[in-house]
């Protein structure tokens, strides 16, 4: 790994960063390709836990389908297709637009048949991966020198579930902005914070969640200064101009302008709607008092403990993310695992957690170099059994 010595001083950029960053560039490339592979073996292994829903091409082609699976149908439709409002039915207003709009984009320089929109998707989001891991980067160098950035940008990579950041899904692109909007914050560029902060907000419905996380970081950022710290404050305020212009857009279509959270809702999932029992700790009192017949009796169980291993761990390391790195971003963790866990439902968490990079940062400024070969190994671990789970279409969404 590189060696860029001690804490930045505020706002710089040395060549030493920059090398750090191509080689970073380089690994989460190199992760990208070993994933799609690792899926391919994966896909021709073992049997499909359901039928396939669609395919990339024409016919089922076992390395390209891995690439597509659950939600990337849905994308595909409005890159292809655009939004189609159901009255009362479940409609792909629920996907927001940010991730689509750049597929559709690229579909139609590429050809635009159907496989042109689903390469379009993998484009984007190796794109994305390929500037979000230097943007993550670009964050941790604010409280960390130069190997332990490197270290904290690498894990968000190779998390678990990061294999969804590869995939035709938003998740990549959600990190990528997410990250721009804090480093714009950090750095006091606030109009780098203000773009990248509605491109988030117009990508996923959680990112709304992360806006009063940036409030706090740009106050923060601003320093003493009471005018700028109210600019760094709007800054992070301005990142709801992207949900703003897409419930605009749900208004026109639908003649409601929260139509996307009622299309949510038709999926069963409810936000908001219930956090009776408190389903993390009735998840780790079933692991804790009766592990066997957890996993074994309840159907659900194998997908929860994957989806529910790292919620734990992060509720658990908020205290110390709030102390080390600041109030923003623990908010952010916790705001971004409240929403979906009002629900009632763990699924999806593990794909929320992937964008909590916050999270890394602090295990890599944390963890002794000579632990830090066992948190990738877990990670390479429970990494090749999500993607091999996600792959042949269990329930890890």
């Amino acid at each position: 790994m590189p060696a860029v010595s001690g804490p930045p001083p505020s706002g710089t950029w040395t060549a030493a960063d920059t090398r750090a960053v191509t080689r970073l560039m380089l690994a989460v490339v190199a992760i990208r390709v070993a994933t799609a592979f690792v899926a391919f073996h994966a896909n021709v292994t073992f049997p499909l836990a359901r039928p396939e829903q669609f395919t990339l091409l024409a016919d089922t082609n076992h390395f390209w389908d891995t690439f597509a699976r659950n939600d990337s149908g849905w994308y595909y439709g409005i890159a292809s297709r655009g939004y189609r409002f159901v009255d009362g039915g479940r409609s792909n207003l629920a996907f927001f637009p940010a991730y689509p709009w750049l597929m559709g984009v690229v579909g139609r320089l590429l050809g635009g048949g159907q496989a042109d929109f689903y390469y379009a998707g993998i484009v984007v989001s190796w794109l994305g991966s390929v500037l979000g891991i230097g943007a993550v980067y670009a964050l941790a160098r604010t409280w960390l020198d130069g190997d332990r950035a490197w270290h904290a940008a690498l894990l968000t990579y190779v998390f678990p579930f990061a294999f969804f950041f590869g995939v035709v899904y938003s998740e990549a692109l959600f990190a990528l902005a997410l990250a721009l909007a804090l480093v714009g914050l950090e750095r006091r560029h606030w109009w780098l914070a203000v773009a990248a902060g509605a491109v988030m907000t117009a990508t996923r419905v959680n990112g709304v969640m992360a806006v009063p996380a940036l409030v706090l970081v740009g106050w923060h950022a601003a320093g003493r200064d009471g005018a700028s710290r109210v600019r760094g404050a709007l800054a992070g305020a301005a990142a709801t101009a992207g949900i703003a212009a897409y419930s605009l857009f749900n208004w026109r279509v639908a003649g409601h302008p929260f139509e996307w959270y009622d299309a949510i809702t038709r999926w069963g999932y409810h936000p908001g709607a219930t956090m009776a029992g408190n389903p993390l700790v009735i998840f780790v009192s079933n692991l804790l008092t009766r592990p066997y017949g957890y996993l074994v009796d309840e159907q659900a169980a194998p997908y929860d403990v994957l989806n529910g291993l790292f919620p734990v761990l992060m509720v658990v390391a908020l205290p110390w993310i709030w102390r080390r790195l600041g109030a923003g971003y623990a908010v952010l963790i916790a705001a971004n695992l409240a929403l979906p866990l009002s629900s009632g439902q763990f699924e999806g968490l593990g794909r929320y957690c992937a964008v909590l990079f916050p999270f890394q940062i602090w295990l890599a400024m944390v963890t002794p170099s000579a632990y830090l070969p066992l948190v990738y190994t877990a990670y390479g671990v429970l990494y090749g059994l999500a993607l091999t789970m996600f792959t042949t279409l269990h329930a890890i969404f």
